[in-house]
């Protein structure tokens, strides 16, 4: 299966599922990581959550870096966010969830997040005004069952919604994006 085929679309209902804490980091977690890092690479995205692969645990991967050409992951096992502040931003945010647009949505500029890496050990990341802010919080929402649709008004998620199935049917594929 290639990575286009692995990754869930809207509307399935694994995408509004409330996903499992890790209870142990083990060969599935990692194999798990390693392969949504390979989805995430293949269609170009810069994070990856578990249930955008089918798995409903609470699972992301995000690489921001990447788009300059150095591969630079972080793997968050059970993330959450500690802190979520600072200006309103709104932004431009795609999914690969929702092949073919991308919406405005707005975000606190700043997160903290705490989560277990691949060791077991508790890290800490910050981001203020930059895609890692917005990567994050973004990719936890998807461990919540919240899309990036859930942050707008119901008449922009509604001619967002008709957007992605009209785009759908064109044959967009996961990592195509067009401009709202």
């Amino acid at each position: 299966m290639s990575a286009f085929e692995e990754i869930v679309t809207a509307p399935d209902e694994r995408l509004r599922t409330e996903c499992a804490p890790i209870e142990k980091i083990d060969n599935k977690v990692r194999l798990l990581a390693k392969r949504m890092l390979e989805d995430m690479y293949a269609t170009e995205g810069v994070g990856l959550a578990a249930p955008q692969v089918g798995e409903l645990v609470q699972l992301v991967v995000i690489d921001v870096d990447y788009a300059d050409g150095k591969r630079s992951p972080y793997v968050l096992i059970n993330p959450r966010v500690v802190v979520a502040d600072g200006d309103e931003v709104v932004g431009s945010e795609g999914c690969l969830s929702f092949p073919g647009i991308t919406v405005q949505v707005s975000r606190p500029s700043h997160v903290v997040v705490e989560a277990l890496d691949l060791d077991g050990d508790l890290m800490r990341y910050e981001a203020r005004n930059n895609l890692l802010a917005v990567c994050l919080q973004h990719e936890i929402d998807h461990l919540h069952g919240i899309t990036m649709l859930d942050h707008l008004s119901p008449a922009r998620r509604v001619a967002a919604m008709r957007d992605y199935q009209e785009a759908k049917a064109a044959g967009a594929l996961p990592g195509d994006t067009s401009t709202e």
